[in-house]
């Protein structure tokens, strides 16, 4: 049974400094709050610091959690009020049906795979003279092609996002009306693995967080990449797609 959770965090402690700081620390947190093995456990995360005197972490699981150690190393542990919250997600999966609207929340990690990076590090260098087959992730960096990632992808992940209703007249008769999305952060972290080799220890992302509406077109779709995630670096903080009731008529 899958459990979404949310999590207040105080910024002014000096482990949630190291919290906020760090995906790979958050990552150990989340995964010290459920009960079986990490390699058993399906769990996403994602940190929304939309005001950053009060970040809250929403996470997802497939075992009910605790998160009293995440409180009292970076939480309120004396102060009155719900320190967190874990609600069965059971009852939100059941409300999915073609045709209804969310409003929608995700924080992507958007890449392209290529043969031929444009500008290659020495690694990536190194593994094209050696005569490697595979090919390179990598991260889109302008907004606008991680907005157009996001947009061509979503027939896959079981829904469409609809045209904005207050500029769906406001186009080209050519063009696309613009889409019920936009993009609120955009951050690109760099931070170690710690216990890694040295070729492998660093890791450079650029977390994009997109919101808007969408429009269920497959249910079952939709309901994988709630509970798998969406695109790559799901430990360190990418992947979780959250949705929320829109208003009747919306």
């Amino acid at each position: 049974m899958p459990y979404l959770s949310r999590i207040r965090i105080n910024p002014l402690r000096a482990e949630s400094r190291k919290l906020l700081a760090s995906p790979r620390a958050l990552h150990a947190a989340v995964q010290g709050g459920v009960p079986g093995l990490p390699e058993r456990q399906r769990t996403l995360w994602r940190l929304d610091a939309d005001n950053p005197h009060r970040p809250q972490l929403f996470v997802l699981t497939t075992d009910k959690p605790d998160w009293t150690h995440v409180v009292e190393q970076a939480g309120w542990p004396g102060a009155d009020g719900e320190h967190y919250a874990v609600r069965d997600y059971t009852p939100l999966l059941q409300q999915l049906a073609p045709g209804r609207s969310f409003a929608f929340r995700l924080t992507a990690n958007p890449v392209q795979n290529t043969n031929r990076p444009d500008k290659t590090t020495m690694r990536q260098q190194e593994r094209i003279d050696a005569g490697e087959r595979r090919g390179f992730r990598l991260g889109h960096r302008t907004a606008a092609a991680q907005l157009n990632w996001f947009l061509t992808r979503t027939a896959r992940w079981g829904f469409d996002v609809p045209a904005a209703p207050h500029l769906s007249g406001i186009h080209d008769m050519d063009d696309e009306p613009p889409r019920d999305i936009h993009i609120i952060t955009r951050q690109r972290r760099s931070f170690t693995k710690g216990a890694a080799s040295a070729k492998e220890a660093h890791v450079v992302m650029n977390a994009v967080t997109f919101e808007g509406r969408l429009r269920i077109t497959d249910p079952t779709l939709l309901t994988d990449r709630l509970l798998a995630g969406i695109g790559p670096s799901k430990a360190y903080g990418c992947g979780l797609l959250t949705l929320a009731s829109l208003s009747e008529g919306a």
